[in-house]
């Protein structure tokens, strides 16, 4: 690499050597002058040695100062840490922002939020259809993840060709959407693929994430077995998991009611881009108060602890409208997020010390990963085979492991 040759390069500003926060960026041209494209704009949160702060965001004043020359803002999917900071930092960019249907109808109730929908360029991508930004074409090639329309991102500039896969797993029943687009992912490969830039988290687990269709089959027989009320508490962004609890309880007769803004914010998103179609209509909150315990199925937020979300609030006999007592059941269909135990445990005591039965996914099917475990980071690679792997998306562990199994 020379001053005056031109290249591309990568510039992670975010979600490496760490998991959230992701950004990045992708240059091509030569010595200070680059046009430039950045996919994802995420937020990560506050940990306990950080007291007092809530949101965290990368360091863009490089890019802002280059913000003549970068194209667009590229998005994967619609998880926080890959969409939060949009709004946040848009103003500071001034790019236009792509995404798919409903990532991008997530991003938009965040610049209603933030009065920015009117003046953020918000372009709704054809996964068929190729994007021509300066000098990088850009092809979204569909994915499964946790999230409804996950994609990777097929760069192709200068003569160099980079896989940059966001967030994914190989889930043969995703239950919502599309299974991996493998035989494209194939064909890429087939034009010879200079470097994939990808996932790690999972890197440390032996074999397969497994599949949302066997966490249906679980949730189905939790409900089937249960006499009293069944409150669910799951990640809400996940509406394939959504789609599963109401099937859930339609199939034992009881009725779906939705609690907390984030669960009724994800609800809305995915029926106004054509997803839950099927979803049983939700009882209002004050009306299934006065269900009986047998005929009612909670779907809530608060599966990491919060005090404030529909959970905590229920547990602690704080919900305006929803009571939990003896002989209810609460299932965490969700893993403990690192940093979160304290919270959660709390929460759960609370609910044993009113003697409602706690299920959690530890002895069950009842979460799976949304990130690839080892088996399925080998699929990739054989698919795809890179030149060169740039492990991203995980702690220095993951990261050495990662780029240890790449070969």
């Amino acid at each position: 690499m020379t001053q005056n040759e031109n290249n591309l390069v990568f510039v992670p500003l975010g979600g490496t050597g760490e998991i959230g926060m992701n950004c990045n960026l992708y240059g091509y041209g030569a010595g200070n002058r680059r046009d430039w494209i950045m996919v994802d704009l995420g937020v990560t949160f506050g940990r306990h040695t950080e007291p007092g702060i809530e949101l965290i965001t990368a360091d863009t004043g490089f890019i802002e100062a280059e913000k003549g020359r970068l194209h667009a803002l590229l998005l994967t999917h619609g998880h926080e840490d890959h969409i939060g900071a949009v709004a946040r930092l848009w103003p500071r960019l001034k790019c236009p922002v792509y995404a798919t249907a409903f990532t991008a109808e997530l991003v938009r109730g965040k610049l209603a939020e933030a009065g920015l929908l009117e003046a953020v360029p918000l372009h709704i991508v054809d996964p068929q259809q190729s994007l021509e930004l300066g000098p990088f074409h850009i092809d979204y090639i569909g994915l499964t993840h946790s999230i409804a329309e996950p994609n990777a991102l097929a760069v192709r500039c200068g003569g160099a060709r980079v896989l940059h896969t966001g967030d994914w797993k190989i889930d043969p029943d995703p239950v919502i959407g599309k299974v991996t687009e493998h035989e494209r992912l194939k064909a890429f490969g087939d034009e010879g693929v200079d470097a994939i830039v990808c996932d790690s988290t999972n890197v440390l687990s032996e074999g397969r994430s497994g599949s949302e269709a066997d966490v249906a089959t679980a949730l189905n027989k939790v409900v089937a077995e249960s006499t009293g009320r069944v409150v669910v508490t799951t990640f809400a962004s996940n509406i394939a998991r959504l789609s599963s609890i109401a099937k859930a309880a339609a199939d034992n007769g009881r009725h779906i009611c939705l609690a907390g803004r984030g669960m009724h914010r994800i609800y809305n998103a995915a029926r106004a881009t054509g997803y839950l179609a099927d979803f049983p209509a939700p009882v209002e909150e004050e009306d299934a108060a006065y269900l009986p315990p047998d005929k009612l199925v909670i779907l809530c937020t608060g599966s990491q602890g919060e005090y404030r979300a529909a959970l905590g609030r229920m547990a602690h006999g704080h919900h305006p409208h929803l009571v939990l007592e003896a002989g209810d059941r609460v299932v965490f269909s969700s893993k403990m997020i690192p940093g979160n135990e304290t919270e959660i445990l709390a929460l759960q005591n609370q609910l044993a010390a009113i003697n409602v039965e706690i299920i959690t996914p530890y002895n069950n099917d009842l979460h799976v990963s949304g990130h690839p475990n080892r088996d399925e980071l080998v699929d990739m690679y054989g698919w795809v085979r890179p030149r060169a792997a740039v492990p991203v998306h995980g702690e220095h562990r993951h990261l050495i492991a990662h780029a240890a199994l790449s070969g």
